[in-house]
């Protein structure tokens, strides 16, 4: 496979002019703060319109809007948990996360897809736990021959961008 199937950009994930990117939403799917907030502001008023339409998603879950003014054609709204330490079952639905939106993008033919470090900002998932599940899920999924060409790991934080680089080639696929 292509080596560079996977990579880890820092970079600003509404402007990247992919199929789908992910958004790390809330459960109310309507809006938040850091990549949350800048998908919405960066989408429009459309974008909390039609998410309003699914009443909410439950942690580990995902749900796919389309991406009105983003470069992106649709945006996958995946809910990771809040991090308590770990004995909450954070780390499955970390990976549930994460799969959810990748079973999304196959179902809709989704080629290019960026995803941000779900659940390590305001939620305060450490970040070498977070690089570790949602390398190790991404890889699964290309191995279990999905028709993605490429996956971004969107990291602008500097530190986030760093423990996901560093652990990338762990995770070849």
């Amino acid at each position: 496979m292509r080596p560079d199937r996977v990579t880890v950009e820092r970079v600003d994930i509404t402007r990247l002019a992919v199929d789908a990117i992910v958004n790390a939403a809330n459960t109310s799917l309507l809006g938040g703060g850091g990549v949350d907030g800048a998908i919405h502001r960066a989408a429009g008023p459309d974008l909390v319109a039609e998410c309003r339409m699914f009443h909410g998603c439950p942690t580990g879950e995902a749900r796919l809007t389309r991406g009105y003014r983003l470069p992106a054609r649709y945006v996958i709204h995946a809910v990771g948990p809040v991090w308590r330490g770990g004995a909450v079952d954070e780390p499955e639905l970390l990976a549930s996360a994460y799969r959810s939106a990748l079973e999304l993008a196959e179902a809709h033919e989704i080629r290019s897809l960026a995803a941000p470090a779900i659940s390590c900002g305001i939620y305060g998932y450490p970040a070498e736990a977070a690089a570790a599940i949602a390398l190790d899920t991404v890889r699964a999924h290309l191995r279990a021959g999905s028709q993605l060409e490429r996956v971004i790991f969107a990291c602008l934080d500097p530190k986030v961008y760093s423990v996901f680089h560093a652990a990338l080639p762990a995770y070849a696929v």
